[in-house]
């Protein structure tokens, strides 16, 4: 948990892409360190929370896991709006849905927040056999589009603490920390607040 004297950060951190592309499976290997063969898909939304401790601050992600079905895309801005941090999946053994990501990632640039955090993450690394979407190609969009890049594979867990953390550390540098604790100041002005000018 958090450490004496760390600061605590709240972020909201949504995951977009196609339907297939292993978004619950990263975060329940991420969140429980399971994997299931055969996930059933996510209707709306599921919400996960994770708290990580840094040396700069300990971060509470609250994490939504959003269907990718097509029928609930008119959701999604429901819950990216206010995000902190997105994590756009796709699925390096199929190349619709990459183009499908590079969609999602213009609607975060259009819709989402200025300081947003943006991961483009190519999952099922563990399929390397039947890539469509090669390493570079996802590196080059990426860095053209102000992300991080980063292949994982819920499967073997192959990067998934590390993209995690890396979001939480740019997370830690973007938002405003607060300290753990009560400011009893602010808690008498507010206080007076209250009660000066009830009538």
């Amino acid at each position: 948990m958090s450490r004496p004297g760390n600061k605590i950060i709240q972020a909201k951190l949504v995951l977009l892409g196609d339907m297939g592309t292993g978004k619950t499976s990263l975060v329940l290997r991420f969140v429980k360190g399971q994997f299931f063969h055969n996930q059933e898909p996510t209707i709306g939304a599921a919400f996960f929370t994770q708290i990580l401790s840094l040396s700069e601050a300990t971060v509470k992600l609250d994490i939504w896991d959003t269907a990718g079905q097509e029928r609930y895309h008119s959701l999604a801005p429901m819950y990216y709006r206010g995000a902190a941090a997105a994590i756009v999946v796709y699925d390096l053994s199929n190349v619709d849905t990459f183009v499908r990501a590079k969609k999602w990632v213009r609607e975060l640039q259009r819709h989402g927040s200025q300081k947003l955090v943006m991961a483009l993450v190519a999952n099922k690394s563990d399929l390397e056999q039947t890539r469509e979407v090669g390493y570079e190609e996802g590196e080059q969009f990426a860095q053209e589009n102000g992300m991080f890049y980063m292949e994982t594979s819920a499967l073997t867990a192959e990067n998934i603490n590390e993209l995690f953390y890396e979001i939480a550390k740019r997370l830690a540098k973007v938002l405003p920390l607060k300290p753990t604790g009560v400011n009893l100041n602010d808690v008498q002005d507010r206080r007076r607040k209250l009660f000066c000018c009830s009538t």
